[in-house]
């Protein structure tokens, strides 16, 4: 039995797939949508991960079985949408920054103005655009709300760990960041340095 949880925009599906790659047992359920200024999207993390739980107790409940029966969980998500989190309570630091957001527009025209387009293309494969996460994590940091320790991640890490306690990720989602060198498979100093991000803190 595999749990997947498609965690979406606006609410999160969890279905139970047998062994035969039959659907066993579903749950959905929607979630609130922030719109603190024009322009601005965010999200409640600590309200994704509940309506995760509930629907994922409600899959699991619809196919007659628990936690303990399901060989693996998956995990599709909406991959550019950035959260900041407390290290140690695993409480978010902030709201989630929504990939829709445009607050880091303005920040993305500066780095083309400079002349840093060609280097994020280069190594990342994206163009310069606040729909990716990278310049959100650093208006995260420049708030100064988040704190030293704060662990920052995508929709993906967020609820990795909150369901394993583990700070992680793969591929697919961290090339989504603007951070990530898809050709070295690594967080890369210089695009991480130039947005003040410390790799230390991404999963």
């Amino acid at each position: 039995m595999i749990l997947a949880i498609d965690q979406g925009t606006t609410g999160t599906t969890a279905i139970v797939f047998d062994d035969k790659g039959k659907i066993a047992g579903r749950g959905y359920s929607e979630f609130e949508q922030h719109f603190p200024r024009p322009g601005w999207v965010e999200h409640d993390a600590a309200e994704i991960w509940e309506v995760t739980r509930r629907v994922g107790h409600a899959a699991l409940d619809d196919a007659g079985i628990d936690g303990s029966k399901l060989t693996a969980i998956g995990i599709t998500n909406q991959r550019e949408t950035a959260v900041a989190w407390d290290k140690g309570s695993g409480e978010p630091r902030h709201k989630a920054i929504v990939w829709q957001d445009r607050r880091t527009a303005a920040r993305c025209d500066q780095l083309r103005e400079q002349g840093h387009e060609a280097m994020f293309r280069e190594r990342t494969g994206l163009v310069l655009d606040a729909y990716f996460s990278g310049t959100k994590y650093e208006w995260l940091l420049g708030k100064g709300e988040v704190g030293d320790d704060a662990l920052f991640g995508t929709i993906d890490s967020w609820l990795v760990f909150k369901l394993t306690g583990r700070h992680a990720t793969d591929f697919t989602n961290a090339s989504r960041t603007m951070l990530f060198d898809i050709a070295e498979r690594r967080w890369n100093p210089e695009l991480c340095g130039l947005l003040g991000v410390d790799p230390a803190r991404l999963p």
